[in-house]
């Protein structure tokens, strides 16, 4: 729903603010009030074409700020999630725009920077305008496909028609690819069997690289770490028997004192004590040290020639990995890569073959479902074109006609089928059918868009609706059905309706008047006057009888109020 529309020195319209609510709005006032630069407005903030000329004269730039409160699910909010931009939950989504007396705009979705294609974007699924600021929705051919397919209700056969054609994509590229690798020459296939062969006597393995690296730096260091522990070795055994069998001896004179003192001694005999098991604990670390010196020793005698070896291999796999420009690891995946390569080429007959049948059996699959959806538009179309007509004559259109014209064209298959569709009018008895948006604008063109409208009964749920005058030269029982038509429509959102017809503005839910004063400078200032109880009498009986308002006119806008829509 729009909230609110700010508008500033735009046109004739300096500074105006309005608030609205949801339901019926009308919008009424004299000829030349700003009615159209409101709508002119709104349009500007809903990402419409700019013109410098929208600019007030004598202003740097013209503004236009658009507030919408949107359900959690409505579509905006999809085209803003696309966008990147963030706006918080329960948040209004704002619209602004400027425009500068130079012809440049800028675009801002809730203080956001934007792009005015973006600012279009949120328009197309927010404003639906019908009348001379049209150009969206209805008014756009390109959007009649999508209004058929939803009236047809046929999400079934176009769910069936989309995955046909993305198997038909598939097959039709796999067979592409194939095609495309079997015009390989002669040297390509020269260049795939070479680096196989290359890549086969190399037998690559992941990670290959990393444990060569490794073995590379600790052999590079074996031999001086083993000189280094036959030191610490010859350290250990020392000269005169070494360091094991002073401790023996050690052992053996201590003993040799305890059988002197005997099995006493006082603090002697404990001192011996100590002292013998102190040697029993270093001759035990001295007996594991020599062992683990031997293994080391061991563990670094290496094989002559083996760092020869480490490094070849790993140069040469450094080498094959740089001539195929990819990291060494990879290179067994390459290696499946290039074999698969060759067999498609080598075998290409074959595959293309397979290939072939596949696309001709994904064509058949697609055509099967384009025609059940081609058919299904096409009795869609129908119905429609019927309850579009029923809705001409009480809008005054009796002589004019409208159909939904389909073709199918193969050359333009796509996943929404083949089928283009427009919706045609032809105004007058015996003139050709032509396309809705190429027929005159004014009245006419607002009353076929809602005669559409209600035809198509709600499928624009959350776009707020705008008609532009109508009830263009029509009053009484026209103007009245056009009036509740529009009742209709916004029985579960919002219709805006600029009019001129007092049996319009008395159906509203809400009444707003439009009118220009002399600001007292010169010039002229607009405003939004918002009606209710006896100013809205007042304004429909203006609208019935003009300037001057007679007791008679009160008394039939009170009758006109007083009906029920």
């Amino acid at each position: 729903m729009l909230l609110s529309l700010s508008i500033r020195n735009v046109v004739l319209i300096d500074a105006l603010d309005a608030a609205f609510d949801g339901g019926l709005c009308a919008l009424t006032g004299e000829t030349g009030a700003g009615k159209s630069i409101l709508l002119g407005a709104l349009g500007l903030a809903a990402g419409e074409r700019a013109d410098r000329a929208q600019v007030r004269s004598g202003a740097d730039e013209a503004q236009a700020i658009a507030e919408f409160d949107l359900p959690t699910g409505h579509p905006a909010w999809q085209v803003i999630e696309e966008a990147g931009l963030t706006v918080e939950p329960g948040e209004p989504l704002i619209l602004r725009r400027r425009l500068g007396e130079d012809g440049r705009s800028r675009a801002h979705v809730n203080d956001q920077p934007a792009s005015i294609g973006l600012l279009r974007g949120l328009g197309d699924v927010l404003v639906e305008v019908h009348g001379q600021h049209d150009g969206r929705g209805l008014m756009d051919p390109r959007t009649h496909r999508t209004y058929l397919d939803s009236f047809a209700g046929h999400d079934s056969q176009l769910a069936n028609c989309r995955k046909a054609w993305r198997r038909l994509s598939d097959a039709q590229r796999k067979l592409d690819d194939l095609v495309a690798a079997n015009q390989a020459s002669d040297s390509e296939q020269d260049f795939l069997r070479h680096a196989i062969e290359e890549l086969d006597r190399l037998d690559p393995r992941p990670g290959e690289e990393a444990g060569l690296s490794e073995e590379r730096q600790f052999l590079q260091g074996a031999e001086r770490a083993l000189g280094d522990l036959q030191d610490a070795q010859q350290a250990l055994a020392g000269e005169g028997g070494g360091l094991e069998s002073r401790l023996n001896a050690a052992l053996r004179g201590l003993e040799r004192v305890r059988d002197h003192i005997g099995a006493g001694g006082g603090n002697a005999g404990t001192a011996l004590e100590r002292a013998s098991t102190a040697i029993d604990r270093a001759l035990i670390e001295f007996t594991e040290a020599e062992g683990a010196l031997a293994d080391a020793a061991q563990a670094f005698d290496v094989e002559p020639g083996r760092l020869n070896e480490v490094e070849e291999r790993l140069f040469a796999l450094r080498g094959v990995a740089r001539k195929h420009h990819v990291a060494p690891d990879d290179l067994a995946e390459l290696h499946g890569q290039l074999t698969g390569q060759l067999d498609g080429i080598e075998n290409a007959s074959d595959r293309i073959a397979e290939a072939k049948s596949a696309v001709t059996a994904a064509r058949a699959r697609y055509d099967d479902a384009a025609h059940a959806l081609s058919r299904s538009r096409e009795k869609a179309g129908k119905t429609l074109s019927a309850a579009v007509a029923s809705e001409l004559p009480p809008l005054k259109m009796d002589k004019a006609r409208f159909r939904v014209a389909l073709n199918s064209d193969d050359a333009k298959a796509g996943p929404d089928g083949r089928d283009h569709v427009v919706f045609e009018v032809a105004t007058n008895p015996g003139s050709p059918f032509g396309a809705l948006d190429k027929i005159a604008s004014g009245g006419e063109l607002s009353r076929f868009g809602l005669a559409l409208k209600v035809a198509l009964a709600g499928e624009d749920d959350g776009l707020v609706l705008v008609f532009d005058e109508v009830d263009q030269g029509v009053g009484g029982a026209v103007a009245d059905a056009v009036g509740r038509r529009l009742k209709r429509l916004a029985a579960s959102g919002q219709t805006l309706v600029v009019t001129h017809s007092p049996q319009v503005a008395a159906l509203a839910d809400h009444h707003w008047q439009i009118v220009k004063t002399d600001d007292g400078k010169g010039g002229v200032r607009t405003t939004l006057v918002k009606l209710d109880g006896e100013a809205r009498r007042e304004e429909i009986a203006r609208m019935l009888s003009g300037a001057d308002i007679t007791d008679a006119a009160r008394a039939q806008a009170d009758a006109l109020m007083a009906v029920e829509a």
